[in-house]
């Protein structure tokens, strides 16, 4: 990397906690969950947010793309929903040159630079089926057309995880499309106080833009030229591999796991751990970044046994256990 982009990259690269200042002054707490948000950004994938109501997950999602004055755009996943609503359709219009009636693709909500798919298990496997496509090839396709999708792209699904009734779980080869699987939590009795001050009066923070899209683009760049030692991602593929029944060497996965991580989880370590080195204004893999990032990107690509959900036993628990036995030599 030559100076001159090292000098561009580490002045983009100092924005980022200025970013996260913006978006602290709407929300309030939720640290972790914003960190992994924005380190999905960087990484250039895709997030699924679990949570209770009224933990602000749309609020985070508008907030951010305010921040980064990204195009927006919210899909309420309802059981009637069809994929045409959210990847658009043609159109009969008329052509004022000619005279004649033509058909226009009039483009959908998916077409913007963060979508915000509410409620994503509320919609039947057909319509998130055609997320697919969008997800892991960044265009659309329609009547044989492909139509490219805006650059950056983020997708980040919602889902309710207590109240099943009437919804459409997310087949595991869509949660593998996720690049994370972001948990969100009650905030903690001081944050709760201060959302109750902050939010019940008259006063309405204003955001300043921080980063353009094209700045993000240059920062995903980035993002893939951080180092990583080959020592972090031999680490990284035992971990993976150890989430394998079969393969493990952890009596604790065998017992309590159906089946593991493939290699895709592997390379969103990889590539998240140095966006986390980005994101805390760093050029280098430490660690940490691995054993952080270690829940999110494999809780939704480990699948355990009847016996484990009968008897409590989570895969952050399986994950915890791994991290405990699997030690940097």
């Amino acid at each position: 990397m030559e100076s001159t982009d090292l000098t561009h990259y580490k002045k983009l690269v100092a924005k980022l906690p200025q970013l996260r200042s913006e978006i602290g002054k709407v929300i309030i707490g939720q640290q972790e969950a914003i960190s992994e948000v924005l380190i999905a950004l960087l990484a250039g994938g895709h997030c699924l947010l679990e949570g209770v109501p009224g933990l602000a997950k749309t609020l985070m999602v508008k907030t951010m793309s305010d921040a980064l004055a990204m195009r927006f755009k919210r899909i309420q996943f309802t059981p009637d929903l069809m994929p045409g609503d959210i990847v658009g359709t043609e159109i009969l219009e008329d052509d004022h040159e000619t005279g004649h009636k033509v058909f226009v693709f009039n483009r959908g909500p998916l077409f913007a630079n963060v979508v915000l798919a509410d409620e994503i298990n509320r919609t039947p496997p057909k319509t998130q089926a055609a997320m697919l496509e969008a997800m892991q090839e960044y265009k659309v396709t329609y009547n044989g057309t492909d139509y490219v999708l805006p650059k950056p792209f983020l997708i980040i699904a919602t889902q309710n995880p207590i109240e099943q009734a009437g919804t459409y779980p997310l087949p595991e080869a869509q949660l593998d499309r996720f690049l994370l699987y972001i948990k969100l939590s009650y905030p903690s009795e001081t944050e709760e106080l201060n959302v109750l001050k902050s939010t019940t009066g008259t006063n309405r923070p204003e955001l300043n833009t921080v980063l353009s899209d094209q700045d993000i683009l240059e920062l995903q760049t980035l993002t893939r030229q951080v180092h990583i030692s080959d020592e972090l991602i031999g680490y990284i593929n035992k971990l993976v591999r150890a989430t394998r029944p079969a393969d493990s060497p952890s009596a604790y996965v065998k017992q309590w796991s159906q089946w593991g991580a493939g290699p895709r989880a592997g390379q969103a370590l990889v590539l998240c751990a140095k966006a986390r080195a980005v994101l805390n204004e760093r050029f280098s893999v430490i660690p940490e970044d691995i054993q952080t990032l270690a829940y999110p990107i494999l809780r939704h690509r480990i699948a355990l046994n009847f016996r484990a959900e009968a008897e409590g036993i989570t895969t952050d628990k399986v994950i915890k256990q791994l991290l405990t036995e699997l030690k940097l030599t």
